[in-house]
């Protein structure tokens, strides 16, 4: 049979294996959480997994080459972006009957290719962000002894000049990891303890470093003649806050505890609100402070803090602060260390990864083959790569990740509900009030004015306004951020493009809020749906453009890469393909009535993954 174009049929079929969910029955483990935190348990929660990562590793990095002082607006602008995702994030947690990552709910509320490659993402991000921090713990080590680790290194070793590439072999960051490796590989009591431990003793350093940093602050840092508050201008401003954004992610675990929540519709979002309050101003006073002690273009950007008061002659607050660092950096660690290899235990279950990788220790429940594979990589790459070369990359991926998951809330509230025996009160879609419209129709009293519309099938014209939403702001961001410089448009040119895509922008989101949502009264759900998530994505793809040249050339990497284990194995070993091949191999009609059967829940749901992703935290 000669070869030719796809029929209708198969492209059909090729979609739905892309874009089929995951979908989830109550576990029964699940009725064994108590619910037994309170608000301030969840925000603790979330400062410890936020705090840290963007006081002793950012701050000399975007004070230095990005912002300068006007980092502290950097920091501002990097929490309102992070608290909207935050509440997105929140929203999907309640209604997923198990604790998970962004792997899990991109899964169940999006589709596989998407669910895979945020998972891939989020890996990749793992792997170059716990080298990252391995090396500011051993830079900040390095302080205490003097700088004698790194003289010995460079003196026995030598220097390298190559890009990417660190300037000398770090051997200790490397110990680092493998110490941390075999800590969390004792089981989670051990680690647990120390992380709360290293927490508090951050905790405190902190107060002590924005308490003597504004005792020795100098206004004059900030004046003219040291170049300014804001040397780099708006566009470094912007460029410091996509770079900052990274430091706010450890508000996931807060979403992903509300199983565990007393009030969980209220002490959630209250939580993630302060918490990523409380984040932001350590974070705001603290990068005063250090603009202020020392001027800007005179900090070590691997160790700033601790120079800060070096320069000025403390150096016995210079120690203080990098115990400090050691502990935040020993905190995150343990927190990276206890949550990759349970999401990639989790894929590998799903039958995305590797079977190999969803092996359990029968006696301490730890994926023992994917702590083991991502500790001896993490070591590697700390002992090799460059720090400052790790940092935009971060924030990139995080801001795609997060990207795709506030769509998920507009998918999620404009789905209907498939008929499920399992449905409740902690169901992955929700319940729908008996008297409402049906989701994805037109609301009746518009519908005299959008006829147009009317004859659409529900949720048809919803996926079209979504994707052109999508489309308008991606493209009215690049108007805004390359229109009068990389793309020299004349000026009618530029207006023209921005009053195109604005148009589309606010058409696309009238037609989306033209139509009937989901609404609970049981549960959190953000307000001004489609409003804030379509405000998320604009300014989330606005960050992201402001970021190098470098960072979108390996996130292309790292998703070409993705997207070839996808194909060459995650495709077709799926566990979502496994139960779809009866329905496929039986007849079929049309695309309309293959899509929901692609949706209904399983009737013996894989145990194996449900309890890799109850043990995963974001």
């Amino acid at each position: 049979m000669a070869w030719g174009l796809p029929s209708t049929t198969s492209l059909a079929r090729f979609c739905q294996k892309l874009n089929r969910r995951k979908t989830l029955e109550e576990p029964t483990m699940e009725t064994s959480l108590q619910r037994h935190l309170t608000t301030l348990d969840l925000t603790l929660l979330g400062v410890g997994g936020m705090v840290g990562f963007g006081l002793y590793v950012l701050t000399g990095t975007v004070a230095k080459w990005m912002a300068g002082p006007a980092m502290l607006v950097s920091f501002s602008v990097a929490a309102v972006a992070s608290l909207l995702a935050a509440l997105f994030y929140a929203e999907l947690a309640v209604c997923v009957p198990l604790r998970g990552s962004a792997y899990l709910f991109t899964y169940v509320f999006t589709g596989e290719l998407w669910a895979f490659l945020i998972g891939w993402i989020m890996l990749i991000q793992c792997l170059l962000g716990g080298s990252a921090m391995a090396r500011v713990w051993s830079s900040y080590l390095d302080i205490i002894f003097s700088h004698r680790i790194q003289s010995f290194t460079e003196a026995h070793v030598g220097i390298w000049q190559l890009p990417v590439l660190a300037r000398y072999p770090d051997f200790l960051a490397a110990a680092i990891i493998l110490l941390v490796l075999a800590l969390v590989s004792c089981g989670g009591r051990i680690s647990s303890w120390l992380n709360h431990t290293f927490s508090a003793i951050s905790l405190a350093i902190i107060l002590f470093i924005i308490i003597l940093g504004f005792v020795l602050a100098r206004p004059h840092n900030w004046s003219a003649e040291e170049g300014g508050f804001a040397p780099f201008g708006f566009s470094g401003i912007m460029a410091g806050a996509a770079t900052c954004f990274y430091s706010f992610v450890g508000f996931g675990a807060i979403a992903a505890s509300s199983k565990e929540t007393r009030n969980a519709k209220q002490a959630v979002p209250m939580a993630l609100a302060i918490s990523v309050g409380l984040v932001a101003g350590a974070n705001i006073l603290v990068s005063s402070v250090l603009t202020l002690m020392v001027p800007w273009h005179s900090l070590d950007p691997n160790s700033a803090l601790a120079d800060a008061f070096l320069q000025r002659g403390y150096s016995w607050a210079a120690f203080i602060v990098a115990a400090g660092a050691i502990c935040a950096m020993s905190t995150l660690l343990l927190t990276i260390f206890l949550f990759v290899p349970r999401m990639v235990c989790a894929m590998a279950a799903d039958g995305l990864f590797f079977q190999v990788f969803a092996h359990m220790h029968p006696r301490t429940q730890v994926p023992v083959v994917s702590l083991l594979v991502f500790g001896v990589l993490v070591a590697f790459l700390a002992l090799l790569l460059d720090l400052q070369a790790l940092f935009q990359f971060l924030s990139i991926g995080t801001l795609l990740v997060l990207t795709v998951l506030t769509t998920s809330i507009i998918i999620l509230r404009f789905q209907k509900a498939p008929p499920s025996s399992s449905q409740g009160p902690g169901s992955p879609v929700g319940t729908e009030q008996a008297s409402a419209p049906e989701v994805g129709q037109l609301r009746p009293a518009l519908r005299p004015y959008l006829s147009f519309l009317g004859g659409c099938r529900p949720g048809a014209a919803v996926a079209w306004a979504l994707g052109v939403l999508v489309a308008s702001a991606i493209t009215l961001d690049c108007v805004l951020v390359f229109g009068d410089t990389a793309l020299h448009l004349p000026p009618w040119g530029y207006t023209l493009l921005l009053l195109l895509s604005s148009t589309t922008f606010l058409l696309s989101l009238l037609v989306l809020g033209a139509h009937q949502q989901q609404r609970r009264q049981d549960t959190f759900q953000v307000p001004m749906v489609p409003l804030t998530p379509a405000l998320s994505i604009l300014l989330n793809i606005f960050l992201m453009l402001h970021l190098s040249y470098l960072a979108w050339l390996g996130l292309s990497i790292c998703l070409l890469l993705g997207l070839g284990v996808y194909f060459g194995y995650g495709i077709w070993h799926s566990k979502e393909n496994q139960q779809e091949q009866p329905r496929l191999t039986g007849p079929h009609g049309s695309l309309e009535e293959m899509v929901p059967a692609l949706q209904l829940p399983r009737q013996a749901p894989t145990q194996e993954s449900s309890h890799t992703e109850q043990l995963a935290s974001p």
